[in-house]
Parts: C-alpha cells; sequence; structure tokens
C-alpha cells in the first residue's frame, strides 16, 4: 500500500478518524454523487447505476433507499432536498489550530453584482463561525444543501445581517440560494429569507495544500480587515450577509462583503 500501512491497520486508523468503514465511506460518496446527476443531467437510473459501479440495478435502488429514504425515480422524477454526504478530510474533523502566518500571500479583489435571490438557510444558536455551527446543529447540514440546486452552483456559509437574525438564534448560518421566484420545497426546520439587488467585493486567496485550510483563511481574512472600500468610492454596506464560501485549495479561500 501507498501509506506503508498494512490493510489491517489502514482500515482501523480509517474507521477511527472518520467513524465509518472504507466501504460506507466509498458507498455514501457514490449515492451522493448520483444523486446529483439524477437531479442534474436527467440519467436513467440504470445509468447512473452502472456508471458509479453498483453491481445490480436492484442494489442501487435499495442502499439509495436506506441512505436516503426515497426511490431513486421518485426522486429523478421530483426532486426534494436530501442530506448528501460531503467527504470532507480527516483534517476537517477538529477543530483547525491556530497558526501564525508564514509568507504573505496575494489576495485577489474584485467587484461583482447580485441579483434580488432568495437564500433558504439553517439557522444555528449562538455560532459565529462554522465549527461552533457544526456543534450547534451538525454538519450535515451542507450536505442537504448541496442536493438543493442553487443558482450560485454551491452552498454558502453567512453571517447575517441583524435585522435577519431571528430571536435566540445565530449570527452565522449555513444556506443555498436560489432565484427570487422559487416556491420548491423548504425542509423543515429550514428558514427563507429575501436579500435584494446588491454589490460585493470578493476576496480570493491563492490556491493552497488542503492540511493549510486554517492559514489560507486568515490570510484572507486578515486582508479584508485591512481593506478600505473607499479607494473605489465605496463603503461597507452592513444590511447585506457577510458571505465565505467552502475552503477548496485548488481555487483558493474565498469571502465576499456587501459595499455600497
Amino acid at each position: 500500500m501507498v501509506s506503508l500501512f498494512s490493510p489491517w491497520y489502514a482500515y482501523r486508523l480509517f474507521s477511527q478518524v472518520l467513524n465509518m468503514t472504507p466501504a460506507d465511506y466509498i458507498r455514501r460518496f457514490r449515492l451522493s454523487k448520483s444523486v446529483l446527476m439524477l437531479r442534474d443531467e436527467s440519467c436513467k437510473v440504470l445509468d447512473v447505476a452502472m456508471k458509479l459501479g453498483f453491481g445490480s440495478v436492484d442494489g442501487y435502488q435499495r442502499a439509495f433507499f436506506r441512505e436516503l429514504g426515497c426511490d431513486p425515480k421518485q426522486y429523478s422524477d421530483t426532486p426534494i432536498p436530501l442530506y448528501l454526504f460531503i467527504p470532507y478530510q480527516a483534517t476537517y474533523q477538529s477543530e483547525r489550530k491556530k497558526k501564525q502566518m508564514k509568507n504573505v500571500k496575494s489576495v485577489f479583489v474584485q467587484a461583482v453584482d447580485k441579483p434580488a435571490r432568495k437564500v433558504i438557510i439553517k439557522r444555528g444558536i449562538r455560532a459565529s463561525d462554522y465549527f461552533a455551527y457544526c456543534e450547534e446543529v451538525g454538519c450535515d447540514v451542507l450536505g442537504r444543501l448541496t442536493s438543493i440546486q442553487s443558482i450560485s452552483g454551491e452552498p454558502v456559509c453567512l453571517w447575517l445581517p441583524t435585522a435577519f437574525i431571528a430571536p435566540g438564534t445565530s449570527e452565522y448560518v449555513q444556506g443555498v440560494k436560489v432565484p427570487i421566484n422559487y416556491s420548491g420545497i423548504i425542509p423543515d426546520g429550514f428558514d427563507v429569507i429575501e436579500f435584494p439587488v446588491s454589490k460585493y467585493l470578493t476576496f480570493q486567496g491563492e490556491p493552497f495544500p488542503e492540511a493549510d485550510y486554517g492559514e489560507a483563511i486568515e490570510q484572507v481574512q486578515a486582508a479584508i480587515a485591512k481593506y478600505a472600500p473607499s479607494i473605489i468610492g465605496y463603503k461597507w454596506n452592513p444590511e447585506s450577509p457577510r458571505i465565505q464560501l467552502e475552503p477548496i485549495g485548488s481555487r483558493g479561500y474565498i469571502e465576499l462583503l456587501a459595499i455600497k
């Protein structure tokens, strides 16, 4: 094996760190990928089962129902929000440690316009960051949001303006942006809020090794703290949410702040 561990020891380590066996990990990953194929590609159930390596259509249908609670054909005809498996690396399973920034890297800034939109959100209790939020509501919320087709292509994390924080709930939430005329299913326990047309500054760091995501976040947030939008004739807009995208090493860490 590449890891130089025996199969037995590698299996044991994997199960201890991720709380599931390698077989369970692969099965859940394939099933979640199949959900997005059925939702977006108008695929036949047979084609999806074969493409993702299931031994038979019957086996795929049984696994789909056990994991997600519905039949794949039924889901394909009428997509509903489901809890998808998000395959985080093991390093994301525990809270990142504070590290002193090493080399200063570039942060790219770009102005973008956002249309009027709705956001389906899951509120926390007192959370002000991702890790506190996961402790309050669980880390599987992102999987449920990923199953809802978004106008931005992925779920988002938001720091809500005061006017949008419900009594007894958190500033920090996870959500998915949908069209302003969205009338689809809202999962139980989720809320819908609306935001008007707005302008944002996108702050994007350089690509980074996945293990260094904590440092990548700190570098972008340090750059934001120093940035003065007045140099381009704007000021911060506290009436719109601050947006955080999932840290993905290949694209760099991204946050968006509203300006006016």
